[in-house]
């Protein structure tokens, strides 16, 4: 039998509704799992076992009585620290940070919590959400529950390493350049980046997006269905759809007659490492065979793309760096300092090119993609780095050679999945990246489940090391 702890949102709340068991059950299995598996990984910040419990009974006094809150009443959730959550401090991954208390839930946590969902921690990110690791100069460093000497990715460190580690079904992270589907690749599990505006969030900002990290396409949609719920608060919000988000129907038949790009080569960055090429490929063969037409795709990022999006970042992180008192500024991540920093020499011609990038990787992709329902590309281009790294490269001034498949669609506001495809020989999980039109969220994620219905057996779940190890 499937541990309460791991069991999906769907069977639990069906658990729940049955009376097979009860949040409180749930709740002391997961804290139990958790208190095994943290030590190692250290991807949780505010964990609260008392509090949880807490809820957890509220929840199941809700369900005796047939009169649950919402539709995740008694579910576990995490919440990516940089997600407000009313009175809890703040500290963006950084030792600088004076640590504010948020005066209100961010419409992600309030969604969540308004369903009934249960905050059981909030997890872990690097300074700033400036890398995709899980160094911090503020928490303790997040490791990859697959393989501890590697890193789970980031800025959604922590995220990733609870989702694969199963500390509850759903997690919600942040993404900006990928930092929802990084981690996701490198910790085999699913998320979804969601057009820009569909999951409204606070405060908002150019390419950034809230989004469900989970262990299948399913736990997915069942956080779609409160996340995507309008908030004022973001300017950017996209009129609300009632949007089918667990229409899955179709199963394998959604892909019959598909038009589907195979882009292999980022055209900036990082080279395809073979054993993902040959991952993401045989994934490609699996849609072919299952009736889509698929066609390989030249790439459309350029390094000078990719190096003005670097370059604005290092300027705005520079901008900010400078705001702090000297003594604070010497608490961030050296590796952030240096790359900040860098910035220092431009002048405001090359401030001026780099802020255009955005726009230029915007309207690059979106024609690259018009040909296109979908696109299938590896998430990232080389397998997850060691765990003290700060990035795949190790070099402040090449920082971002990673991210030429993922940030494209922060830029375009298209929605882009990452799915497992594959295992390197090494036994790590290999990403695929789904992209799809702006606003087809709905198809991603159906498209999502359709591979999750293709692809081949799965490796077992990792699981906490023996308490002696």
């Amino acid at each position: 039998m499937t541990a309460l702890h791991a069991l999906g949102a769907g069977e639990l709340l069906a658990g729940y509704s049955s009376h097979d068991f009860s949040p409180v059950e749930v709740m002391t299995s997961l804290l139990e799992h958790i208190d095994r598996w943290e030590p190692h990984l250290c991807a949780t910040y505010l964990l609260r076992p008392d509090r949880a419990l807490a809820q957890a009974r509220e929840s199941e006094q809700r369900w005796q009585r047939g009169a649950p809150l919402g539709l995740l009443d008694g579910v576990p959730v995490t919440i990516k620290e940089n997600i407000a959550t009313a009175g809890d401090p703040m500290p963006s991954g950084t030792a600088a940070s004076k640590l504010p208390l948020a005066q209100r839930d961010a419409p992600p946590a309030a969604r969540l919590q308004e369903a009934g969902a249960i905050m059981v921690t909030k997890t872990t990110m690097p300074d700033y959400g400036m890398l995709s690791s899980g160094l911090s100069s503020f928490h303790q460093l997040a490791r990859n529950p697959w393989d501890l000497r590697k890193t789970p990715g980031g800025s959604s460190a922590g995220a990733g390493a609870a989702a694969a580690a199963a500390y509850g079904p759903l997690h919600i992270g942040t993404d900006i350049g990928g930092s929802l589907r990084l981690p996701a690749g490198w910790c085999g599990i699913f998320s979804l980046k969601p057009s820009n505006g569909r999951v409204p969030i606070d405060p908002p900002y150019t390419g950034r997006a809230a989004g469900p990290m989970t262990r299948t396409v399913d736990d997915a949609a069942w956080m779609m269905r409160v996340l995507c719920l309008p908030d004022a608060r973001d300017s950017m919000c996209l009129p609300y759809q009632d949007i089918p988000w667990d229409d899955f129907d179709a199963g394998i038949q959604k892909l019959r007659g598909l038009r589907i790009g195979l882009l292999m080569d980022a055209g900036c960055g990082l080279p395809v490492d073979s054993e993902i090429a040959d991952a993401v490929q045989q994934a490609a063969r699996l849609f072919e065979q299952a009736g889509a037409i698929v066609e390989p795709m030249q790439p459309f990022m350029t390094p000078a793309i990719l190096e003005g999006l670097d370059h604005f970042w290092r300027m705005r992180s520079c901008v900010d760096l400078a705001a702090l008192d000297p003594q604070d500024k010497a608490r961030v991540l050296p590796y952030i300092r240096d790359w900040a920093d860098s910035a220092m020499g431009m002048n405001a011609i090359q401030v001026f090119v780099a802020a255009t990038q955005s726009h230029v990787t915007r309207v690059t992709s979106v024609n690259a993609c018009r040909g296109f329902d979908y696109i299938l590309s590896p998430t990232s281009p080389v397998h997850a780095a060691a765990a003290e790294d700060p990035s795949p490269t190790n070099d402040p001034l090449h920082g971002l050679e990673h991210i030429g498949f993922t940030v494209p669609y922060n830029m375009s506001e298209q929605p882009a999945a990452s799915i497992n495809c594959g295992y390197s020989r090494s036994g790590m999980p290999i990403g695929l990246q789904i992209a799809g039109q702006r606003f087809d969220d709905l198809g991603v994620m159906q498209v999502s489940r359709a591979f999750e219905l293709l692809r081949g057996p799965q490796h077992a779940w990792p699981e906490p090391p023996p308490a002696n190890a």
